[in-house]
């Protein structure tokens, strides 16, 4: 495949620019009926046309049209109930208000019209097999995800978004080349879609090609057309900038996601996340109890109590902990696989021991980078460190997979090499977790000056190691 590069001498803030500038156009996310009104401009696509759009094609959706949509087409199915495809749109619909508002029982929902659609349409039904696919990465079963996205491609080859639902399929198990076959078809079907761009710029990102993924993402926020999807693009520029330490771009990528649409809750946990770094505590707090407010999603809960731990607030922290509990146990109710969420959580702040065995479960089930770097960690916590070097380096090094530059998982391999006495590399990983991003936990990344302050510089008297 073909790999785009050389987009390095591009100005980050051009998205900001091009957001602006587009304004809000809607047209052309769903083309009627022919329009027969002279030379007056036809009437612009309702909020129910511009939902079914969105989720027909795999972009982003506003939330306030899904709700149109979702209501118009259950009241259409207790009428016509053996509508197939109208099944399949109510599915997908409810996989992606689901996903929007972290509203777990959606899934039950989506996925009995998903099978509807499946019962009652026609044999090859390539959008209700693309539904089930969604909702199976939606609920973190990438192994299914990737057997109903397979099955979608061979009922319709040329169908661009089956592709890109395997793509995630893929990369929570962590096949890397099915992510490259899945996405070079992508690029080949539908290479100038804004959508193919953010997809692209997740690949890059976990291959470490961060200047690659900053160039199509911001592509793909300046050329998209609906607000949710910009919005939704704007928000990943802005993870990927604070993924680099560069705090106040990301802040303006945040702000900008939101002021597109305010219904963003993502960009708003990532104003936060910012905020934080920025020391700007108090509106850190406002802005993460805003977004779990009507988003109540168990990783909010999780960021959110581990900015109160480093204020040394103990008690809203285990609030906090206890919601995300709470959330990861209706999560499971409806069908979720909360292991990597529930493992982290353990590992830090519960049982290290009860992280280990769902940990070593999940990587037996789907084997991506995130969950390598979360089993090796959680085995250091509960003192194996020689095997958790070897999960830490499969996550963090390039050819066994880690191409993904995360400052957590770097360093996560320092502190256990630094365990194992290894102490130049220790130091050398321990100074590139700060260097990815100085700021990138409120909890991790001052320990991780503290070590290395009490590791000092090598002895002139010690060879390099």
């Amino acid at each position: 495949m073909e790999i785009e590069r050389g987009r390095r001498s591009r100005r980050r803030n051009r998205v900001l620019i091009a957001s602006v500038a587009g304004a809000a156009v809607l047209g052309g996310v769903l083309v009627l009926l022919p329009w027969d009104g002279g030379d007056a401009s036809p009437p612009a696509p309702g909020p129910a046309a511009l939902a079914r759009g969105a989720v027909t094609t795999g972009v982003p959706a506003a939330l306030p049209d899904l709700a149109v949509l979702i209501g118009e087409r259950e009241r259409h199915l207790r009428a016509q109930p053996l509508d197939g495809p109208s099944w399949a749109v109510l599915g997908a619909a409810y996989v992606e208000q689901g996903r929007r508002t972290a509203d777990v029982a959606m899934w039950a929902k989506a996925e009995k019209a998903l099978h509807t659609s499946l019962k009652v349409g026609a044999e090859r039904n390539p959008q209700a097999l693309e539904g089930l696919a969604a909702l199976a990465v939606a609920r973190r079963d990438f192994p299914a995800a990737k057997k109903w996205g397979e099955s979608a491609v061979k009922a319709a080859p040329k169908r661009w978004t089956a592709h890109a639902v395997l793509i995630d399929a893929c990369t929570g198990l962590g096949d890397d080349k099915g992510v490259g076959r899945a996405l070079e078809k992508l690029m080949e079907l539908r290479p100038d879609a804004p959508a193919t761009g953010a997809r692209a710029a997740a690949v890059y990102r976990d291959r470490g090609w961060r200047e690659d993924a900053q160039a199509r993402i911001s592509d793909a926020a300046a050329a998209a057309e609906a607000p949710a999807e910009r919005a939704a693009y704007l928000e990943q520029a802005g993870r990927l900038a604070f993924e680099r330490g560069e705090r106040e771009e990301a802040l303006r990528f945040f702000q900008e996601s939101l002021r597109t649409d305010p219904d963003q809750r993502a960009a708003q946990a990532g104003q936060a996340r910012t905020l934080a770094a920025l020391g700007r505590t108090t509106d850190a707090l406002s802005a993460y109890q805003a977004a779990l407010a009507k988003r109540p999603d168990a990783e909010y809960a999780l960021e959110l109590g581990e900015l109160y731990e480093s204020l040394g607030l103990g008690q809203a922290a285990r609030v906090q902990y206890d919601l995300l509990r709470e959330r990861v146990r209706d999560a499971e109710a409806a069908g979720a696989d909360e292991r990597l969420l529930l493992g982290r959580f353990e590992a830090d702040h519960g049982d290290p021991a009860r992280a280990v065995r769902l940990l070593r479960e999940e990587w037996g089930r789907q084997p991506g980078i995130a969950v390598a770097d979360a089993l090796g960690w959680a085995l250091h916590r509960t003192g194996e460190h020689e095997e958790a070097l070897e999960f830490a380096t499969i996550a963090t090094d390039g050819d066994k997979g880690g191409g993904v530059r995360s400052a957590l998982y770097v360093f996560h391999r320092g502190v256990i090499e630094r365990e194992l006495e290894r102490y130049g590399p220790a130091r050398r990983h321990l100074r590139e977790a700060l260097m990815i991003n100085p700021y990138f936990s409120p909890l991790r990344a001052p320990e991780a000056r503290r070590a290395l302050d009490e590791l000092g510089e090598p002895s002139v008297e010690d060879p390099p190691v």
